[in-house]
């Protein structure tokens, strides 16, 4: 075989259809309504699960069972010699412990990378590995580069409303209900392990205005990484496909000679911030040699 398989989660962004034209397996991560488990794009899709989340119900996300780790794991040692797997950050989740718990079993086979990651940044970390496989690391190599490159990347997120906060505990009510009365948009940045409070905006121009002013910043600092072979830029949106062209058209201007691409939150994410989200993000492209 001697090849390396490339593993990630829905997490990523990544759909099933996607993955596999990409050649990755995704193991999808389970959300909960009603007491009952969904699994993300292969029982509910992305409209069922907004419809639910708009008409109030509570939602929830929780780990991928040992179970549906496993036998992704066995399946891509069926296909390749070592496996890598790139799940959500181990600071936004206990999925990435519980895999290195399991991947103990397989006498280094399994590789699992401490990502930091989620989103299309996880998901650039996807490509990083496909494009180092491909140019014959092994398993262990690519697991401590990724590491050693983890913190290359930075996403702010700008929801509309504190309510989705407010219900998965990521504030209290009463904090909710006077940023409501305020009319405050919080911008949120995921850059490392956590998601934290980054600014505060009266409206959304003044929100998506700073997280460009942020986004600068953040590039300047990240072109000086060693062994950079670029940047990947993205305008991401969790259920908004109309604002997401203007927001597109928006990052472009603020990025000329950028490629900017397009894509959606994963839902684990928008459980917290909720339908109507932006967001920028941005990741080093390692120079493979």
């Amino acid at each position: 075989m001697g090849r390396v398989r490339v593993i990630t989660d829905t997490n990523s962004g990544l759909t099933q259809k996607q993955a596999a034209k990409l050649g990755v397996m995704v193991v999808p991560m389970p959300c909960l309504i009603h007491d009952k488990v969904y699994y993300e794009d292969r029982d509910i899709t992305r409209e069922e699960f907004f419809r639910q989340l708009e008409g109030g119900e509570h939602i929830s996300t929780s780990q991928p069972s040992p179970a549906d780790v496993i036998n992704t794991f066995e399946a891509a040692l069926e296909e390749a010699d070592e496996a890598v797997y790139i799940p959500m950050s181990s600071g936004l989740s206990g999925s990435c412990q519980s895999a290195m718990v399991l991947a103990e079993d397989y006498d280094d086979r399994i590789q699992v990378v401490n990502n930091r990651r989620v989103s299309v940044t996880q998901k650039s970390s996807v490509l990083d590995a496909l494009a180092m496989a491909e140019n014959g690391m092994d398993a262990v190599s690519i697991r401590k580069e990724l590491e050693r490159r983890s913190a290359e990347s930075s996403i702010y997120i700008m929801p509309d409303t504190l309510e989705y906060l407010k219900r998965g505990g990521r504030i209290t009510p009463a904090a909710a209900a006077i940023g409501t009365l305020l009319r405050i948009r919080p911008v949120l940045q995921i850059k490392g392990e956590r998601l934290d409070a980054f600014a505060k905006a009266r409206t959304a121009a003044h929100g998506r205005a700073a997280m460009l002013t942020a986004m600068k910043k953040d590039i300047e600092e990240l072109r000086s990484c060693e062994k950079s072979a670029g940047i990947r830029l993205y305008a991401v949106h969790g259920n908004i496909p109309g604002l997401q062209k203007e927001w597109v058209r928006q990052v472009r201007e603020a990025f000329p000679g950028f490629e900017v691409e397009e894509d959606q939150l994963p839902l684990s994410i928008c459980c917290h911030t909720g339908p109507v989200a932006l967001a920028v993000a941005c990741t080093v492209i390692p120079e493979i040699s």
